[in-house]
C-alpha cells in the first residue's frame, strides 16, 4: 500500500480539517504518498485529486469546515456509481481510502469495501447518531454551540417572561437536544425517541412546572418536528403565547473545540494504522475511553440510542 487518498463527504462538522491533518501527517509519517479528493465522492468519481504533504495541511487544526470540501453526491449510492469511484481511483494510483462523514458517508464506505477497495469510516457529524460508538467528530463543538444560544436566549426570555422554542439539529435522533437541553437547563426537551411525551410536555409548560414561573425553555430537535409547529401548539392548547428560534447551520460553524480536535487527530491516526495493518471496513472509533473499530457491516444493522437516564434526569430537573 504506497498512495492512501482522504475525503469528506456529506454535511460538514468542526474538526473534519483536524481529521485530514491527522490522516495526510500519519500517512506520510509511515513513507506513504497521501492525497487529497475534492468534493467528496463526486470528485472520487471524476478524479477530482490533488497530492497532499505536510504542508498542504498546516494550519488548518483550528478550522471549521473542511478543506477538501464536501458535497452530496446521488450517483455514489448506486453500484455503477461505486464501480465508478474505485476505476477512478485505482486509474490515479490510489491504493486505499479514508472518510470522514456522517451515516451516508460510513455507508458508503462500507460499500466499496465490500467490492474490495480499501477503506476506514471516521465518524463525523454533529448529530452524534453513529451507533456503537461515544462521541462522532463535531458534536461537542456543536454541542457547546447551542449551549452558547441557549444562555443567550434565557436571559431575554426571563426578562420578558417569554417562552421561547429553540429548533436545533437531529434528523432521527435527539443527541444534540437532549444533551444541551439538560446543560443549558432546558424546562423541556422533544426529541425524536420520545414523540410520545410531546402532549405532557404542553401541558407541562401549562401549569409552569408547578411554580409560578413565567417563562419556559423549550428545546425541539428538527425529527420530531418544526419549532413553529409546536409553538402553534401551545397556543391553541394552552393560550401560551412563545418565540421560536431556529439555530440552523449556525450549529454547524466554528472552530472545533479542543475535545474535538483531539478526537478528529486521534481517529484519524487510528484509521491510517487500520489501513496498514490490512483492514478495512472498518469504522474507526472511541468507546470508553479507548480507540475501538468495528466492521461496519455490523455497525448498521444497530439503532442509535440516546441514553435513558439523561432524558429522566432533564424531566426531574425540570420542576
Amino acid at each position: 500500500m504506497n498512495k492512501i487518498g482522504v475525503l469528506t463527504s456529506g454535511e460538514d462538522a468542526p474538526g473534519m480539517n483536524a481529521a485530514i491533518r491527522a490522516v495526510v501527517r500519519s500517512g506520510l509519517y509511515y513513507g506513504k504518498e497521501m492525497v487529497g479528493i475534492k468534493y467528496g465522492f463526486e470528485g472520487a468519481i471524476n478524479g477530482n485529486i490533488q497530492e497532499m504533504d505536510a504542508g498542504t495541511v498546516g494550519s488548518i487544526l483550528q478550522r471549521g469546515g473542511t478543506i477538501l470540501q464536501s458535497r452530496l453526491c446521488e450517483e455514489i449510492s448506486t453500484d455503477d456509481g461505486q464501480r465508478k469511484a474505485i476505476e477512478t481511483l485505482k486509474k490515479s494510483g490510489i491504493d486505499a481510502l479514508v472518510i470522514i462523514g456522517g451515516r451516508e458517508a460510513l455507508q458508503t464506505a462500507r460499500e466499496l469495501a465490500n467490492k474490495d477497495f480499501p477503506c476506514i469510516g471516521i465518524p463525523a457529524t454533529i448529530d452524534n447518531d453513529i451507533p456503537c460508538i461515544d462521541d462522532s467528530i463535531g458534536f461537542d463543538t456543536a454541542l457547546n454551540t447551542v449551549i452558547d444560544y441557549i444562555d443567550r436566549i434565557r436571559d431575554t426570555a426571563s426578562s420578558h417572561e417569554k417562552t421561547s422554542i429553540i429548533e436545533v439539529m437531529g434528523k432521527d435522533t435527539g443527541a444534540l437536544a437532549l444533551w444541551s437541553g439538560l446543560a443549558g437547563g432546558a424546562e423541556n426537551i422533544l426529541i425524536p425517541e420520545k414523540k410520545e411525551d410531546a402532549e405532557d410536555i404542553v401541558e407541562h409548560v401549562k401549569s409552569g412546572g408547578g411554580r409560578t414561573k413565567r417563562y419556559s425553555i423549550i428545546v425541539v430537535a428538527e425529527g420530531i418536528g418544526r419549532g413553529t409547529d409546536f409553538s402553534t401548539k401551545l397556543k391553541e392548547e394552552a393560550g401560551i403565547d412563545s418565540r421560536v428560534i431556529v439555530l440552523g447551520h449556525t450549529q454547524r460553524g466554528g472552530a472545533p473545540t479542543a475535545r474535538d480536535r483531539a478526537l478528529a487527530s486521534r481517529l484519524g491516526a487510528y484509521a491510517i494504522d487500520l489501513l496498514l495493518n490490512n483492514e478495512s471496513g472498518k469504522l474507526a472509533g472511541f468507546h470508553n475511553n479507548q480507540l475501538v473499530n468495528y466492521n461496519l457491516a455490523e455497525v448498521f444493522t444497530q439503532k442509535p440510542r440516546i441514553e435513558e437516564s439523561m432524558y429522566h434526569l432533564s424531566r426531574r430537573l425540570s420542576l
